[in-house]
């Protein structure tokens, strides 16, 4: 049976994720899904065992394999590597870290053969994300998530767990897209040529979970990223003389964000 469905996994120093990631991943898709599925690890030259950790898996049968850069760097160019390089129509991002979790994939699978585009959210009734989440993180998230929310109908861009039909990605202009921002999942809902305006996207509810081994990815220079990237994709969808808007609008958020955390907090 040949390869019709992807899932990317970009990874950094994450080689005691790789096996459980995995192992669960294909339990979850079953014998037939699992054959049809293929796994890629877009690794950026981490040199902690993650590549002979991809070639024991690959003895025991699976269906993974990793892809080492060496020249280039960052989370949202290596989705977009791992995004080229599939062999699947359908194709989806999700982290290394098992904060989004595996047996979810096949719901979003199942939700791409209807939808051009799907994002895995926590924000939908009966899930949430874990209790020992720290505040902090979840006030950043909310933030970002309410920051983004002129550009995408999408509840929870913000989560990194999501999938396309990968025709989409290869109707769009590569260089329209940037690789340097921080949420690619956002960038390629504000710019790739989806049916009716990107106004279709499937969403599969999931309960986000806390980070059991590695590092987590957030930084000051991050969040900057992050700023710069909003800057651009507002410039890109309302033109340049609505940036005061995305200014005004993020000064209000963040002054009510701010009021919020210190109300949860004294």
């Amino acid at each position: 049976m040949s390869v019709t469905q992807s899932v990317i996994v970009p990874a950094y120093k994450e080689k005691l994720n790789i096996k459980p990631l995995t192992t669960r991943l294909f339990a979850a898709l079953g014998n037939e899904g699992s054959k049809s599925t293929e796994l890629i690890f877009v690794d950026d030259n981490s040199q902690d065992g993650s590549v002979e950790e991809v070639e024991s898996l690959q003895k025991q049968g699976y269906n993974v394999k990793i892809i080492v850069r060496t020249a280039e760097r960052g989370l949202s160019s290596a989705v977009l590597r791992g995004f080229y390089d599939a062999q699947g129509d359908y194709v989806i991002c999700m982290d290394a870290d098992l904060q989004h979790p595996p047996e979810s994939v096949p719901r979003l699978f199942d939700s791409l053969r209807e939808n051009p585009f799907v994002i895995g959210t926590r924000y939908a009734p009966g899930v949430g994300i874990d209790k020992d989440w720290p505040l902090y993180r979840r006030v950043i998230s909310s933030t970002a998530r309410m920051m983004a929310r002129p550009l995408t109908v999408a509840s929870d861009p913000m989560s990194g767990f999501f999938g396309l039909q990968k025709k989409y990605l290869l109707e769009a202009k590569e260089d329209d897209i940037n690789k340097e921002g921080f949420k690619i999942a956002l960038e390629l809902l504000a710019k790739l040529p989806l049916p009716n305006n990107g106004e279709k996207i499937g969403e599969v509810p999931f309960s986000f979970g806390v980070r059991t081994e590695g590092e987590s990815k957030l930084s000051g220079k991050v969040m900057i990223q992050y700023l710069q990237q909003l800057k651009e994709l507002y410039v890109y969808k309302f033109g340049a003389n609505n940036l005061i808007l995305f200014l005004l609008f993020g000064f209000v958020l963040v002054t009510y964000v701010a009021h919020q955390f210190y109300s949860l907090v004294f």
